[in-house]
């Protein structure tokens, strides 16, 4: 049986998350209850909604809502980059490598929205 660790949204998602954690710990710390706190809660998010998407996979509405809360906390999180970026927290080529990483969580994101009966749904 497959678990949601093993899915590759959610790999992704993961690694994406690791990434912010470890790039935002130099951030003034002046931002760490505002930008920094809602960049890593953002990006933690989108985990922890494949997670209990997974977990609902056989409430086809419950699984689709918690994937759409996925692809919300995703945009969230590509916003945060840009606002690291324009803030001058993060260089270009962080900021390349981030939304590319975030784009390609959201692709596989709708992917599993547009095909839910490959995630255990009928």
């Amino acid at each position: 049986m497959l678990r949601f660790q093993g899915l590759l949204a959610y790999k992704k998602g993961f690694a994406l998350a690791m990434k912010i954690f470890d790039i935002s710990k130099s951030f003034p710390k002046e931002e760490t209850y505002s930008r920094t706190y809602q960049f890593r809660r953002s990006s933690t998010s989108v985990c922890t909604n494949i997670a209990e998407s997974y977990r609902k996979r056989l409430y086809p509405k419950y699984f689709l809502s918690k994937l759409s809360d996925c692809d919300t906390e995703n945009s969230e999180t590509q916003t945060w980059i840009e606002f690291a970026y324009a803030c001058n927290f993060i260089l270009e080529n962080q900021f390349n490598e981030l939304i590319t990483e975030s784009l390609e969580v959201g692709k596989l994101i709708n992917y599993k929205i547009l095909n839910p009966n490959k995630f255990g749904l009928s």
